[in-house]
């Protein structure tokens, strides 16, 4: 049954996006990428596409092939449909039989290939396709109350379910990094998760110098770090959460690290708030590190935003362009890696605010030891 609220929602995103139309000059936009064809409809199946058409809502469409003609009309109530395999190429065609004032329709260009780009054309008769990339990123920067809702829940599920990896002895000497890997994911699931954000990280030993090393056969030991990488997926939107424990008794060095990345992660929550520079941000935490001297071991950038994609703007790093505005959604997760050694990260999902951040993973970023 149609949700109105949701409908609500979406005519509200869609709106939002007309104005960008406008001040791009457009007469429509034809969007491809699944997570914004959802974010704009609430569309959840593998094949669609939608014209968002700036003359409003009566001529904005939204396609999709018969496979999923039942599920369109629940999840997509309010918009016309059409019904087609190649779903892009029919809302083209159909924009150049009824072109508008600037004959320009955009199209997500950062999501064609050049193979698609060839197809739309032979459709746009009498009609320019302008490459826009972005746009309705830009509207998903900023996350609605429903959004950090879905967020929220995203966090919960993958706190418990760390919670009881390590109450139950799942994280302990002689297990594999696969079998730590595989039972957190289960224990996701358990705790209503979709799936897995992305697939697990379970890094131990010398591994946990590896950034995104991938689960392997081996086994873990006493003394090991063992840096858990994983995410749980809620209404669509994705949690993100590192937590490094050690295996046994820490060693000193072992406390050392740890305790400076925690500092550094700590510094980077308090500075990323509305108004800040992305890149001050970065600087905030990466600066706790480089006066400790491991500057170099900080290999990647402090962040980056979360929602319907893991990976999405904005970017948390020394190069990233633009400014933090409250509801933007993102991660924090220094980190220090010291090859054939081991490495700490530690990172959680904030939402920016006016004054103190909303931070939505909650499992404690104090040492664990199992």
């Amino acid at each position: 049954m149609p949700d109105s609220r949701l409908e609500r929602i979406h005519l509200t995103r869609r709106s939002a996006l007309r104005a960008l139309l406008a001040d791009a000059a457009l007469d429509a936009l034809l969007v491809t990428d699944l997570p914004n064809i959802r974010y704009l409809t609430g569309f959840t199946g593998s094949n669609a596409a939608l014209l968002v058409h700036a003359e409003g809502e009566e001529r904005s469409v939204f396609c999709t092939d018969r496979r999923y003609a039942t599920q369109a009309k629940t999840e997509v109530p309010d918009l016309a449909h059409v019904l087609e395999r190649a779903s892009a190429p029919a809302l083209v065609a159909r924009a150049a039989e009824q072109p508008a004032a600037h004959g320009a329709l955009g199209f997500e260009s950062d999501h064609v290939t050049v193979d698609t780009f060839e197809t739309l054309t032979r459709f746009a008769s009498g009609i320019a396709l302008r490459p826009t990339p972005g746009l309705t990123e830009q509207l998903r920067m900023v996350k609605d109350t429903s959004e950090i809702e879905a967020l929220r829940m995203a966090c919960a599920a993958a706190d418990r379910a760390l919670a009881d990896l390590i109450e139950h002895g799942g994280v302990r000497a002689g297990w594999t990094e696969r079998q730590v890997a595989r039972e957190l994911e289960n224990l996701m699931l358990d705790h209503g998760s979709e799936g897995a954000s992305f697939p697990t990280i379970v890094a131990a030993g010398a591994n946990s110098a590896i950034p995104h090393h991938r689960p392997s056969d081996a086994a873990l030991a006493e003394g090991d770090f063992v840096k858990l990488d994983f995410g749980a997926i809620i209404d669509g939107y994705h949690s993100d959460m590192t937590r490094t424990l050690v295996v046994g008794k820490p060693a000193a060095w072992q406390r050392d690290l740890y305790n400076l990345v925690m500092t550094a992660q700590s510094a980077g929550v308090a500075a990323a708030r509305a108004g800040e520079k992305v890149s001050h941000v970065d600087e905030a935490a990466r600066g706790v590190i480089e006066r400790a001297g491991y500057g170099d071991e900080f290999l990647h950038g402090l962040g980056h935003g979360v929602g319907l994609d893991v990976h999405e703007a904005p970017t948390l790093a020394k190069t990233g362009v633009g400014t933090l505005s409250a509801g933007m959604t993102v991660t924090v997760e220094p980190g220090v890696y010291l090859a054939g050694r081991g490495g700490v990260r530690i990172e959680d999902v904030v939402v920016v605010g006016e004054g103190d951040n909303d931070v939505l993973t909650l499992s404690t970023r104090d040492l664990v030891t199992v």
